[in-house]
């Protein structure tokens, strides 16, 4: 195993110090499925850490080969992994399959995406390296799983001891067979590792005639139809054409299951790493391939702009000038950051900022203004006037000019709204108004925003804007 003690110095120049203990006394003490898809949100909550400060931290400590980041396309249905890749460039355009769930799922980056984090092999070695040694329910429960299933112990012993009735480990090219007696309930038998399932409703008069059922493992995530058998005896037999073992069981679909699952915790999702500064600055080489176009149904984009920066640079010479566009620039990238918000690109004077939620974008924007303000006061001038437009909406994450960036209407909408301004003014549309943490700062501040429908330039439809004078 590694030596991690010189890796804890390093981390220590770019991480919080009780982050760096925290992770330390994760890997020396933590359970084996407490360090495989670590949840950074439940962590953090568990260590009472500030979260933007665990995920930096951890961004840190992956960079250095503390642990592995994988990426999760999960089922909103079950929270399983339908997939995990190493990297964003792996994630596919087309459907993902729950067979558990009997659902195909766009992986949208919001929610259906996680970004976990593993301890590296080297560090220390835990059970999830080696899954094809796992019993069935630990390999459920730690590959199968996200990080998001809130695993209640005692849910899931009954699940274990009195809803499944029966549970075999099929080596690759092997055949099982099981002989059960089918109750008249809604039966599930399923697979773990090949993500397959089949559902058979057994229901109406018992038989003793002995029937027979054969299923096949693979790799086809293909959806099987509902089978409809009578209460009694039938003989299961199990194939493994997969190049692993399988661990099939046979569920009762009753109230243990539906617990279970029902039972959430939140995620680091895709879209809210993505409005990391640290992620963006750290791995800027885990992007998306220039194929790719991934669904984000929601995101906040920022604009700003410094109001007439021509004009301050012939009144008071370049050099000057440049010294002032820089300390502006440096305050709202600090500003950005602490709003938990990330840089997409500057653009001459301007900067393209994203953020997970309105109310932080809307955030850095009031502590935006005031930056400049307290700029200005330093320099005894009125030079710093910055122009920001806030929108909110579905979008689309792309590669362009070799840089992760954004595409689609909402962007477009959210650039027009900054060009609005022609003081020191916050514009936000509807979209972002209407979001009621939003609505709860500006009551807290006193803030009463001015209602105006405004034509943009190249958008057909007038849209609903207000500006926080």
């Amino acid at each position: 195993m590694t030596d991690v003690r010189p890796l804890y110095a390093v981390l220590r120049q770019t991480t919080d110090a009780r982050v760096v203990d925290a992770i330390a006394q994760l890997i020396a003490d933590g359970q084996d499925h407490d360090l495989n898809r670590i949840n950074l949100l439940e962590f953090a909550s568990r260590t009472g850490l500030d979260e933007e400060k665990v995920i930096s931290g951890f961004l840190h400590a992956a960079q250095l080969g503390l642990f592995d980041m994988s990426w999760n396309v999960l089922c909103p249905g079950c929270s399983g992994v339908l997939d995990s890749h190493p990297s964003l460039k792996a994630l596919r355009h087309e459907e993902y399959i729950c067979a558990l769930c009997a659902k195909g799922y766009e992986a949208s980056l919001d929610d259906q995406v996680e970004a976990a984090f593993t301890v590296h092999p080297s560090v220390r070695r835990i059970g999830a390296h080696d899954p094809g040694n796992l019993s069935m329910w630990d390999y459920t429960r730690q590959m199968y799983w996200s990080s998001g299933i809130e695993i209640d112990e005692q849910v899931l012993a009954r699940l274990s001891d009195q809803d499944t009735l029966a549970a075999v480990e099929i080596a690759p090219g092997a055949t099982a067979e099981l002989s059960l007696d089918l109750p008249a309930e809604f039966i599930i038998v399923f697979e773990p590792v090949t993500h397959a399932a089949q559902f058979i409703d057994v229901a109406g008069e018992r038989t003793d005639e002995v029937r027979s059922v054969a299923l096949n493992y693979d790799r086809s995530h293909a959806l099987t139809p509902t089978l409809s058998l009578q209460p009694g005896p039938v003989r299961l037999t199990l194939i493994n054409n997969a190049e692993t073992r399988v661990l099939p069981a046979v569920w009762v679909a009753a109230d243990a299951l539906h617990t279970l699952l029902g039972k959430r915790k939140p995620i680091l999702t895709a879209k809210r790493m993505l409005t990391n500064q640290t992620f963006r600055d750290v791995f800027k080489a885990d992007n998306l391939t220039a194929d790719q176009r991934l669904k984000i149904t929601s995101l906040t984009f920022l604009f700003t702009d410094l109001k007439g920066s021509t004009a301050l640079y012939q009144r008071v010479g370049d050099l000057a000038a440049f010294d002032l566009v820089r300390a502006h620039f440096r305050a709202l990238l600090e500003i950005i950051a602490a709003e938990k918000g990330a840089v997409v690109k500057t653009i001459g004077d301007a900067v393209m900022a994203t953020f997970n939620r309105p109310e932080h974008a809307l955030a850095a924007s009031l502590r935006m203004r005031k930056a400049m303000d307290a700029l200005n006061q330093e320099r005894g001038t009125k030079d710093l006037v910055v122009k920001i437009g806030i929108h909110e909406g579905p979008c689309l994450a792309v590669m362009l000019n070799d840089r992760q960036d954004y595409f689609g209407q909402t962007v477009n909408i959210a650039a027009r709204v900054l060009g609005l301004a022609t003081t020191q003014a916050i514009h936000l549309t509807g979209a972002v108004i209407a979001t009621p943490a939003v609505t709860k700062i500006l009551d807290e501040q006193a803030i009463a925003p001015i209602e105006k429908h405004a034509a943009l330039r190249g958008i057909a439809d007038k849209v609903l804007v207000y500006e926080i004078p």
